[in-house]
């Protein structure tokens, strides 16, 4: 064989299903955990600056936060691992490399663990979902902030007041009812809207979103595959059992055939 017909047949042994959903899931999850980290830095240095100047009165804020970026080393460290074992198991599973190894034989382990992935995938997959979901809720809180900015820029809006326009962010829970100042009206909100700390942080929380939509859609398509996987080493097994047994009965066959052509031979 040929170095190029070499490198043809090694090419069709790459899972190049796996390959995009491992891809597709290392860029959501670093996007994610990337921005997401950056993020709630930013948005901590906004509330100390603006919205709780006392640091008894954000305390449990700031250790929730700080806990959610010892979550973030977690989960980029445990989906590096899980999406390279995916990509071996895509490798493994492929009908081309099977064709490379014609002694591979599938065993009820491997059916095992092809399955365990299955439902480990499954279970990631609807937590990843409520992961999409509470990332969209800090995107929807600067959103209202942005909004009642640019509401207060806009020169079609006639207000006359705008000192009367105020943003409370005690009302969401982030900070206790006892927060000083605990919220920010007028020029002050203009000013937080202007500074580099809230565009910045606002844009992060956008992209760590789309990046937990696309692990979302990385882990739907890696389920697809380990099913599609499972069903395969499931009907290579039928058909291994199913040889053996037509291996079996031809060799009885052929001993019955050769026994009765013994007796005809010494009966004449």
């Amino acid at each position: 064989m040929g170095c190029f017909e070499c490198c043809i047949k090694c090419l069709g042994g790459v899972p190049y299903a796996s390959l995009v959903a491992t891809i597709l899931c290392f860029s959501g999850v670093a996007l994610f955990c990337g921005c997401g980290h950056v993020a709630l830095t930013g948005t901590v240095s906004i509330l100390e600056s603006h919205f709780s100047k006392v640091a008894s009165d954000h305390a449990m804020l700031t250790d929730v936060i700080q806990l959610m970026q010892y979550v973030i080393y977690g989960i980029a460290s445990f989906f590096f691992l899980y999406g390279i074992i995916l990509l071996a198991e895509g490798f493994y599973t492929t009908s081309a490399v099977k064709e490379l190894h014609s002694e591979f034989k599938t065993t009820i382990c491997g059916r095992c663990i092809s399955g365990m992935f299955v439902f480990l995938t499954y279970i990631l997959g609807v937590a990843w979902l409520g992961v999409f979901g509470f990332s969209a809720v800090p995107v929807f809180l600067f959103y209202n902030m942005w909004s009642t900015c640019a509401t207060m820029k806009s020169s079609v809006s006639n207000l006359t007041d705008i000192d009367s326009i105020c943003v409370d962010v005690r009302q969401y829970g982030i900070i206790p009812w006892n927060a000083t100042p605990g919220k920010a009206c007028g020029s002050t909100l203009g000013d937080i809207c202007n500074t580099s700390e809230f565009y910045l942080s606002y844009h992060l929380y956008i992209v760590a979103c789309a990046g937990a939509g696309a692990t979302v859609i990385a882990l739907i398509h890696f389920l697809m595959i380990l099913s599609a996987n499972w069903a395969y080493l499931k009907d290579a097994s039928q058909m291994h059992a199913y040889q053996d047994i037509k291996m079996k009965e031809e060799q009885e066959l052929q001993d019955i055939t050769s026994r009765s052509k013994e007796c005809l031979h010494s009966y004449t």
